[in-house]
């Protein structure tokens, strides 16, 4: 049985300026990320066009797969010890 979906931690945390950061990257990475997605080439379905044999082609490419890689790392370190956290009782 997986963890359930509503008890995941949020992928984003609010900085004290009340701007949202993605987990395990800085503001100034967050934005990079979201900006560099946001120009991300779509098909008519709206999803990314796949990389050729999934590799990403552009350095705007490879980087955005750094920043994705780097942020899901880390929520999943993070989901990891909230859900040992709540195994053991904890909150």
């Amino acid at each position: 049985m997986g963890f359930p979906g509503d008890k995941l931690p949020k992928r984003y945390r609010i900085d004290k300026s009340g701007r949202r950061v993605l987990v395990g990257l800085s503001i100034e990475e967050t934005f990079e990320f979201e900006t560099l997605s946001d120009l991300a080439p779509l098909d008519d379905s709206g999803s990314p066009f796949p990389w050729r044999d999934g590799v990403p082609i552009t350095s705007r490419e490879r980087r955005c797969l750094e920043l994705y890689q780097k942020h899901a790392a880390a929520w999943r370190a993070m989901a990891a010890k909230s859900f040992a956290r709540r195994k053991r009782g904890e909150s």
